[in-house]
Parts: structure tokens; sequence; C-alpha cells
């Protein structure tokens, strides 16, 4: 009688580990169903800079490229009807021109702006101007990030690592720089930040590094210095420019300091090239490109 007894307790706990495992398993399988990775889509804007991201309905942009290049029609073209943030780098027309266009789109409520985020540029020029009315024609938050400043989107930590409380900056050396860390993925938007920020960014923070690295100005040789570049490290580079600019954005030293950090040209991408492109960064698996 004991070693039936026996037997029926041992098969009872046995299919109830079954069970169990099989339920885990469920619970797992829907864990990875509903994963959703971040998306960093750079818009072709020409010689400019707009990123859009995006994860799980949400929506917000890190500068909006200069204006007339349509890129509210393009935001409205997606389905988009709201942006959680916009972050304009600095003041100048080819980052936040786009941003001036947005309150025509705002006043017929086809476009909802949650914020307003800056840096502490100092210029004082029609971009800043005209931030400062449209936030204050439709009370919208307008917040100034500085390094140490953190904030969330949909899961992901985007860290402000540059400019620095401690400095008065303006035009392109107050470029505010994102790094955005999202489980096993990391990325970096600069803006155009020029050699001078990435020296003292790279002293104040000796162990910072990104997959993914939005090259600074367009590929400018002012900018994108290998000592730099080294230091992040990146697996992928992405170049906002505009096709046969006056400038000769990217620089061909700039490409070849690029091809030799990530290891491969294919690595690189160019909206002057291949128009709006999008990275994906995975929680568990790294950036990929779809």
């Amino acid at each position: 009688m004991k070693k039936n007894l026996c037997y029926v307790i041992f098969w009872i706990a046995f299919l109830g580990f079954v069970v169990s495992a099989i339920l885990q398993g469920c619970s797992y399988d829907s864990d990875l169903q509903s994963d959703e990775p971040l998306k960093l889509h750079f818009l072709n804007v020409g010689q400019g800079l707009a990123v859009l991201l995006e994860r799980e309905g949400h929506f917000a942009m890190f500068d909006t490229g200069p204006d007339s290049v349509g890129v509210v029609d393009s935001i409205l073209n997606r389905g988009i009807k709201e942006l959680d943030w916009v972050l304009i780098s600095h003041a100048h027309r080819d980052h936040g021109g786009g941003f001036l266009e947005m309150p025509a789109a705002i006043a017929n409520e086809k476009l909802r702006v949650g914020r307003i985020l800056v840096g502490p540029d100092t210029s004082k020029n029609l971009v800043n101007d005209s931030i400062l009315k449209i936030a204050k024609q439709f009370n919208l938050e307008l917040d100034t990030l500085v390094r140490g400043r953190e904030f969330l989107f949909e899961g992901a930590t985007l860290n402000c690592v540059w400019p620095s409380v401690y400095g008065r900056f303006g035009e392109n050396r107050a470029s505010v720089v994102l790094q955005i860390l999202f489980g096993k993925s990391s990325a970096m938007l600069t803006g155009d930040i020029d050699t001078v920020a990435e020296n003292q960014l790279i002293e104040f923070s000796p162990d910072l590094s990104a997959d993914l690295f939005q090259v600074a100005h367009h590929g400018s040789a002012l900018s994108n210095s290998l000592k730099f570049l080294a230091q992040i490290s990146p697996r992928f580079a992405a170049i906002s420019v505009g096709k046969k600019n006056r400038y000769g954005h990217p620089k061909p030293e700039v490409l070849n300091k690029l091809y030799s950090v990530t290891g491969d040209s294919l690595a690189v991408f160019r909206t002057d090239l291949n128009g709006t492109f999008t990275f994906e960064l995975w929680e568990n698996l790294g950036v990929i490109v779809p």
C-alpha cells in the first residue's frame, strides 16, 4: 500500500512539474511576441538632421531638419498624430527649421507635441527666438538639457552627456548629445558637436561607447576625430547629409576613419545615398538593420 502511495505522489509531482514548465514556456513565448524594438528612423532631409524615434506606438524627434523640406508632411503621412517630445540639439535651421513649421499642424489639431527639449545654446537667432514663441503660444513645456540629465522613452534610457552645465556654449559646440541605452543596444546622437566638444566629452566620460553613432556635423572634418571615434567604437554609423552639398560633406578623411573604426564600409549609412533608413535597437539582440 505504501509503495502504491509513493507511486501516486511521484506522478502527481511529476505532472505538476510538467504543467508548470508548459505554463512558463507559454509565458516566455508571450513575452517574446510582445517585445518590440526601439526604431531610429534617419529621415532624408537633405543637408540637415532629423531622427524619428519610435516604439510601441509612441514617437519623438531628435532634430527636425531644415524648413521647407516637408518634415511635418512626412510625419503626418506616417499616420503620426502625437510626438511625446521634440528635441532641438542646437539653434541652426538645418536642425531646428522643421520645427518652425509645426505650429500650423498643432493649431489645426493634426499634430500634438508633448514638450520641447533644448540645450543651453547661447546663440541669439531665429530658431531660438521662434522656439520660445511657439512654446508660449501653445503652452508647451520647455525644458533645457545639460550633462547629467536623464529621461526615459518607452523603456529606453536617454542620457544627456553634453553640453556641460559649467560652460557657456553657442553654435555647433552647444549641440545636445544623447546616449541611448536599451538593453543590449546603445546609440549616440551628436548633432553638430566639434572636436573641442568631442575631446572634453571623452575626458568627462572615458568609458563612453555606442553601437550606433550619428556622425557629427554631417561628416565634417572639423568633427569626428579618430580619437573620438575610436573611443565610441560603433558597429554602425549614420550620416545625414544632402546630395552634392556645397560643403563637400561627408569628407573623405572622415569616411576613411569610419570605415577603419567600424571595420566595414557597408556599416556606414548615408541619407544622400540610401535615402531614409532605419535602425532597430533590440533589448536582447543589439542593433540590427531591418
